[in-house]
């Protein structure tokens, strides 16, 4: 896990690389080249994770040294890639992966990308042809941002990186700022929030052309397919297929030369990883342990802390608890942010922070989590009134009823709740998104109806949006709700968070659940394998049988790694969420209905409504722009 840089045109500045020192602490390089088209750089800051020898120092290049190569992440099947070009008689002179990617570049140009499994986001400087080709993973894992100017073209790991270079406004995006306030969704398209920063999208490339003095950079194309296949297999033959392979993946994430440990939050996929590993890793045999590391809380509402300990049981690991406090979320906003170079959506994040900060401080250096399952697999609350709209538009009447009382009884949601918002589902969105209240946050005080933010209301949602810049089908049923999580909306902004603050610390974070054929697997799967009843990710629940701890396959509620907000906010933190909220109008005074925006922190804070993520992400929207210095 790496931090690089790339320009074509601008003047060469090392700065650019050195700001993300902290995503490469073991070694730092630097290279520049000649162009028509002006001068090329490229930088890079390593995490040495495979062959921590000197061999895998970057801007890496071949023998010739036509080809340069500038590379953050990881190939987990470097190992069988590197004996198929051995074959075809190519000669590898280091142990790493990062060489494997180079030749395989140099074996089979672009048409490299699908043989790859793994995350990453690099740059090959062909310094003959003068030509720089720019890609990022399939699931976008791993950042590659851009930006376009008239003096040339820039690539960094994070956002920061670019900032202040000629051209580049460092103002806000207002359109995704109102999509993070009012949706509470980010990463959703190749926009950010600094206007004219862009993003690569995951599985999308981009060749820049330095040659001659035609256009500089080519369309950005699509080198991984966005869609899903058919399947129609058993219960049986789907949870055996789908424990094989994310055994298999689960076997390649833990290649590694540095010590490996995991994230549990006691949840289904977290602690799937976890039991995996120690049984790879030969725990209840006399093996290395898993080091854990798990965030806890006195508050029993949110509190997974026995259910970890039913997995460290179980897996045998060597457990590390955490207990984010109240009052550090304040002290670490501004630096978070800064890391996390956008806005961030709740005080989770704050609690993802301090794991890996305890990871690094065990001495861990790669952390496996349960990220991407819940998107492909229907793990969220919300996918039930898709599933019930699908069965009502079916017929399956009876099936609709069993999932509706099983809801009640472990849920404790009345069946006629759960009907209305399920026939809501199958109306058009602009109707259904009055009835179920979408707009009651946006519109309640007129809240966001004020200056810079007035008319984004008229828009469609960010969430339909987000799909349609990718052509993904409306959602209509779990499958279509699969597909837009995976690839348009929540997953690729879990992954950011995730990618800064494991960057932040040293700590590179690996993705099972986001190897290809796993991913494919699943999205192939048919809805009955994803929600039976009230049984959300019936395939992974069928798949763990022999695997997981009891209490734990059997869990039907989900927490999504939760912090205790509303207590903390109309406690400890109830002064300084209105000061927040008070510093984020003083410095937007154009954006909001200010009069509004009180009278909503007011109903959150004195317990009139639920304090929800609404009220964190409008005083982190004031932190970005004072750490930053943004302009509206």
């Amino acid at each position: 896990m790496c931090g690089i840089f790339g320009s074509v045109g601008f003047t060469p500045d090392p700065q650019r690389i050195d700001i993300v020192a902290h995503r490469g602490p073991d070694s730092r390089g630097w290279e520049t080249y000649a162009s028509p088209k002006g001068p090329v750089a490229l930088g890079h800051r390593r995490l040495a994770i495979i062959d921590v020898s000197d061999a895998g120092l970057q801007p890496m290049c071949d023998t010739s040294q036509r080809y340069w190569l500038a590379f953050n992440g990881e190939i987990y099947n470097y190992i069988e890639l590197r004996e198929e070009m051995r074959a075809k008689g190519e000669v590898f002179v280091s142990e790493s992966d990062s060489e494997v990617l180079l030749r395989a570049y140099m074996l089979w140009g672009e048409d490299a990308l699908p043989r790859l499994r793994g995350m990453f986001a690099f740059l090959i400087w062909d310094d003959r042809d003068k030509k720089l080709v720019a890609a990022r993973d399939r699931y976008g894992i791993k950042p590659l941002y851009l930006v376009t100017t008239p003096r040339g073209i820039a690539f960094a790991s994070e956002i920061k990186q670019l900032l202040g270079l000629p051209g580049v406004s460092g103002r806000m995006n207002v359109a995704c700022v109102h999509d993070f306030l009012a949706s509470g969704i980010s990463d959703h398209t190749s926009q950010t929030m600094f206007e004219g920063v862009m993003q690569l999208r995951g599985g999308e490339s981009v060749s820049v052309d330095a040659s001659g003095s035609g256009a500089l950079a080519s369309e950005i194309r699509r080198w991984h397919p966005v869609g899903a296949g058919e399947l129609a297999v058993s219960e049986q033959e789907a949870a055996g297929r789908f424990r094989e392979l994310l055994t298999e993946s689960v076997r390649l994430h833990l290649r590694s030369d540095v010590p490996v440990g995991s994230c549990l939050s006691g949840g289904l996929d977290s602690s799937a990883i976890v039991c995996l590993m120690s049984e790879m890793m030969g725990s209840s045999t006399g093996g290395s342990r898993v080091n854990t590391v798990s965030a806890c809380y006195s508050e029993k509402s949110v509190d997974e802390k026995p259910f970890m300990e039913a997995v460290v049981a179980h897996a045998q690991t060597d457990p590390h608890y955490i207990f984010p406090r109240a009052e550090d979320v304040f002290q670490r906003a501004s630096d978070i942010t800064w890391h996390q170079d956008e806005p961030f959506g709740s005080t989770s994040i704050f609690a993802q922070w301090c794991v890996f900060e305890e990871a690094r401080r065990v001495g861990v250096k790669v952390m496996l989590d349960g990220q991407g399952a819940d998107e492909q697999l229907a793990g969220y609350h919300l996918s039930f009134s898709f599933h019930l709209a699908d069965l009502i538009r079916r017929m399956r009447l009876a099936e609709a009823i069993h999932a509706m009382r099983e809801r009640e009884r472990w849920h404790g949601l009345p069946i006629g709740q759960q009907l209305k918002v399920a026939l809501t589902r199958l109306l058009p969105s602009g109707i259904a998104n009055r009835l179920r209240g979408h707009h009651r946050a946006l519109t309640q005080h007129g809240w966001l109806r004020g200056g810079l933010l007035s008319g984004q209301e008229a828009r469609s949602t960010a969430f339909e949006r987000a799909g349609s810049e990718l052509g993904l089908p409306p959602v209509e049923d779990l499958r279509s709700l699969c597909m837009n999580l995976t690839f348009g909306s929540n997953l690729s902004m879990l992954l950011h968070w995730e990618d800064r603050n494991s960057m932040a610390h040293g700590i590179e974070a690996r993705v099972p659940f986001l190897d290809h054929p796993l991913v494919e697997f699943s999205l192939a799967l048919g809805n009955d394998h994803k929600i039976v009843g009230a049984d959300t990710k019936r395939v992974l629940r069928r798949a763990m049988e022999q695997v997981l701890p009891p209490a734990v396959l059997g869990r039907r509620d989900k927490l999504g790694f939760a912090t205790p907000e509303q207590i903390w906010f109309r406690g400890p933190l109830k002064q300084l969420m209105r000061e927040g909220v008070e510093a984020t109008l003083r410095r937007y005074p154009d954006l909001f209905n200010a009069e509004g925006t009180r009278a909503l922190a007011d109903d959150m804070l004195e317990g009139r409504r639920s304090a929800d993520f609404v009220l964190w992400r409008i005083v982190n929207l004031g932190i970005w722009g004072e750490r930053f210095q943004i302009g509206a």
